[in-house]
C-alpha cells in the first residue's frame, strides 16, 4: 500500500490540463482542420484568390482557438475545482484507490477507472472520457512512483 500527501502546483497542474485537452481526439481533429483551413487561406491569399479580410479572419480563428485550449480552458478548470487548492492524501492498494481531504474520504474500486495516462508531471486516472483525477508524480518518494505506475498498469485495463 502506498500513501502520499500532496498539494497541487498551479503551473504544473495547468500544464497537465493542457495535456489532457490537447490529447482529446475531437480537439486534435479540430486543430488539424483549423490549421489546414489557415494554410489554405494563406495560400489563396498569396495567389490573390481571397481578400485580406478572409485571411485575417482565418488567422484570428486560429489564434482564438489556440488561446482557448492553451490558456483559457485549463485556467478556468483549475480555478473552478476546489480539489486543486486542498491538501490531499492518496492511498493506493491492491483493492482500491482512496482519496482523502479535510472533509472526508472517497474510495474507488479499480474497476471504475476506464484508462490512465502518464504526462511529464502527473498520472491521469480516467473514470470516463471527460472525468479524471490527477496525481502529481513528485508526491511519490523513492521507488513509490514506480510502484504506483506498476499498480496502474496492472489494475486499470485500457
Amino acid at each position: 500500500m502506498t500513501t502520499q500527501y500532496f498539494n497541487y502546483n498551479k503551473q504544473k497542474t495547468i500544464q497537465a490540463l493542457r495535456y489532457h485537452f490537447i490529447s482529446r481526439k475531437e480537439i486534435k481533429i479540430m486543430i488539424i482542420l483549423v490549421n489546414v483551413f489557415s494554410i489554405l487561406s494563406a495560400g489563396l491569399y498569396f495567389y490573390d484568390k481571397i481578400s485580406p479580410t478572409a485571411f485575417l479572419l482565418s488567422s484570428a480563428l486560429w489564434l482564438l482557438m489556440m488561446f482557448m485550449f492553451w490558456f483559457l480552458l485549463p485556467t478556468i478548470v483549475f480555478k473552478k475545482s476546489p480539489s486543486f487548492k486542498q491538501r490531499l492524501k492518496v492511498s493506493i492498494n491492491d483493492d482500491s484507490f482512496i482519496l482523502e481531504n479535510d472533509s472526508g474520504q472517497k474510495r474507488w474500486e479499480w474497476s471504475v477507472f476506464s484508462n490512465w495516462i502518464e504526462s511529464p508531471h502527473f498520472f491521469h486516472l480516467y473514470f470516463n472520457a471527460t472525468s479524471f483525477f490527477l496525481i502529481p508524480k513528485d508526491c511519490f518518494e523513492g521507488d513509490a512512483e514506480h510502484e504506483a505506475r506498476n499498480q496502474f498498469k496492472e489494475k486499470i485495463k485500457k
